[in-house]
């Protein structure tokens, strides 16, 4: 059995449960709190900010049906845009679905959506990374950037665009062609976001659940007003 916490304080105050859909119901209706899964019946709940995020945290994983190849679903968000912002991720990869996310204290929507791609895709490793990848996502913005040689044609200009003037984004534009140019199959599907695609939303929720978080946010080195 898992043992499901929801950390609303950093007193330790929250809720303890033994499946995931009660336990991010409480979550939705508590905003800033911290959803963690364990193994055994934890001795209290944890306070919000013990948790280590020099990584991207693995919400949840579990098991499912085998899909083709590897698929990735990714959100990102910024709130007030410029302002806290977050990015999730779902990597489904044989079956075994992953839940990443991770805060900031100021970025944008754009980085955030960035963000959550990278992310994604250098968590790949070995021999997965030859197999056939497809991210899901609903930023044109980022799935233009590379599918249409946007990015690749800022990169040859020295990050500038046809009219001269600067690339925004540069340091994860450079980030996001360096892995996508190592993954031979990789290839980019547009989702119309907040239309019921399930697993779309799923990372809507959890790029706003980061983007709303108290402590361990991250600082976004790269962010330039």
């Amino acid at each position: 059995m898992k043992y499901h916490t929801v950390s609303t304080s950093k007193s330790g105050h929250g809720a303890v449960f033994t499946n995931a859909k009660d336990a991010k119901e409480y979550q939705k209706n508590h905003l800033g709190s911290a959803y963690q899964v364990f193994d055994r019946m934890p001795g209290k709940i944890p306070p919000l900010g013990a948790v280590e995020l020099e990584k991207p945290v693995a919400i949840e994983k579990r098991v499912g049906a085998p899909s083709e190849g590897i698929q990735i679903y990714t959100d990102g968000s910024a709130l007030n845009n410029p302002g806290p912002g977050g990015y999730g991720v779902i990597l489904m990869i044989d079956g075994e679905y992953t839940e990443l996310a991770q805060g900031y204290q100021h970025t944008t929507n754009n980085r955030m959506e960035m963000m959550a791609v990278i992310t994604a895709l250098e968590g790949i490793e070995g021999a997965d990374r030859k197999r056939s990848i497809v991210v899901h996502s609903d930023s044109q913005y980022t799935i233009n950037g590379i599918t249409k040689g946007w990015a690749k044609n800022w990169r040859r200009k020295g990050w500038k665009k046809a009219d001269g003037k600067p690339a925004l984004n540069p340091d994860l534009w450079k980030r996001m062609l360096e892995i996508a140019e190592e993954l031979p199959k990789l290839s980019f599907k547009w989702v119309k976001g907040h239309a019921g695609d399930p697993l779309n939303e799923r990372a809507d929720e959890l790029a706003n659940g980061a983007a709303q978080g108290v402590d361990g946010m991250r600082v976004d080195e790269g962010y330039v007003n």
